[in-house]
C-alpha cells in the first residue's frame, strides 16, 4: 500500500513524514522547502505476527509496509502551474490513499502561505487544485474515448457515460469519490483512471501540544466540514511527535507524554 501526504506549504507535512518514516526529510519555516519528493517505508505493527512468531520461531519476519510519499506543498493554481506541488502530483495518483494535513494552530514564527490560518479554506484550496487536475484526466480522456464512442464500441460508450458522469461531479466542485460506481465495469475503470479525488483519504489536522489535550477551534470546524465525507479525521501534534522521536530511550519517551498528558505517540 502507498499513501500520499497532500495539503499547503508549511502545515507540516514533511515534518510528519520523519514522524511515520524516520526518513529524516528537510522540513523547514519557508515554503517549498521540499523540492523532490520524499519517500520512505513504514513498518506497521501488528501484534499477531509477535504471537505467531513466538509460536512458529521462523527464520525472519516480515511485517507489512505502508509506502509514504511526501511532495511539495500546493497552492492556489498548483493545477496549472503554480508553486512546485504541481510537478510531482503523478507521485500521489499512484498512491492508493491520501494523508491531507490541515494546519490546526497559530504560531507567528511560522508563515503561513495565506497569510493567517484557515484550515476550512486551506481544505477547499486543496480539495479545488487536486479536482482541476482530475478533471484535466478526464477531459484528455475523453478527447480518445468519443471518437471510439461513436463507432458504437460498447466499451467506449461504457466509459464515455462514466467519464461524463465524473466530469460534471468535479465542475460542481466535488470529488470523485463521492461517484457511486453502478455496476462492476464502473468500478474497474474507476480504479484504471487513478484519479486523485477518488482515493480515500485521511485528514490529519496538525495541532500545537495544548490542544492535543485540551481540544481546539480549528478541529472543530473541520470535523464539522467534513461530516458527510466518507473521511477519517485524526489530531496530532505533528511538532511534539517530531520531538518524541527524537529522544533515544523507551523512558525518555514516557517521561515527555506523561508531561503532555499522553500514553502514546500519536504517529505510532
Amino acid at each position: 500500500m502507498k499513501a500520499g501526504i497532500v495539503g499547503l506549504p508549511n502545515v507540516g507535512k514533511s515534518t510528519l513524514f520523519n514522524c511515520l518514516s524516520n526518513a529524516k526529510a528537510q522540513s523547514a519555516n519557508f515554503p517549498f522547502c521540499t523540492i523532490e519528493p520524499n519517500i520512505g517505508v513504514v513498518n506497521v505493527p501488528d501484534p499477531r505476527i509477535n504471537k505467531l512468531e513466538e509460536l512458529v520461531k521462523p527464520e525472519r519476519v516480515q511485517m507489512a509496509t505502508v509506502d509514504i510519499v511526501d511532495i511539495a506543498g500546493l497552492v492556489k493554481g498548483a493545477s496549472k502551474g503554480e508553486g512546485l506541488g504541481n510537478q510531482f502530483l503523478g507521485n500521489i495518483r499512484e498512491c492508493n490513499a491520501i494523508i491531507h494535513v490541515l494546519r490546526c494552530f497559530d504560531n507567528d514564527n511560522i508563515v503561513h502561505v495565506d497569510g493567517n490560518v484557515n484550515p476550512i479554506r486551506d481544505k477547499e484550496t486543496i480539495d479545488i487544485e487536486l479536482q482541476l487536475k482530475d478533471l484535466e484526466t478526464v477531459e484528455k480522456r475523453l478527447e480518445k474515448v468519443n471518437r471510439a464512442a461513436k463507432t458504437g464500441n460498447k466499451e467506449a460508450i461504457t466509459e464515455k457515460a462514466l467519464l461524463d458522469r465524473i466530469k460534471e461531479t468535479l465542475l460542481q466542485a466535488k470529488s470523485a469519490r463521492t461517484i457511486v460506481p453502478q455496476n462492476n465495469d464502473e468500478e474497474l475503470l474507476m480504479e484504471a483512471f487513478q484519479l486523485i479525488t477518488a482515493k480515500p483519504v485521511l485528514y490529519v489536522c496538525n495541532v500545537d501540544e495544548n490542544s492535543a489535550v485540551n481540544g481546539n477551534k480549528y478541529v472543530d470546524q473541520v470535523k464539522e466540514l467534513v461530516k458527510d465525507e466518507d473521511a477519517e479525521v485524526i489530531i496530532l501534534s505533528v511538532g511534539a511527535e517530531a520531538d518524541i522521536t527524537e529522544l533515544e530511550s523507551y523512558e525518555e519517551r514516557q517521561v515527555f507524554l506523561e508531561d503532555m498528558g499522553l500514553t502514546e505517540p500519536g504517529a505510532s
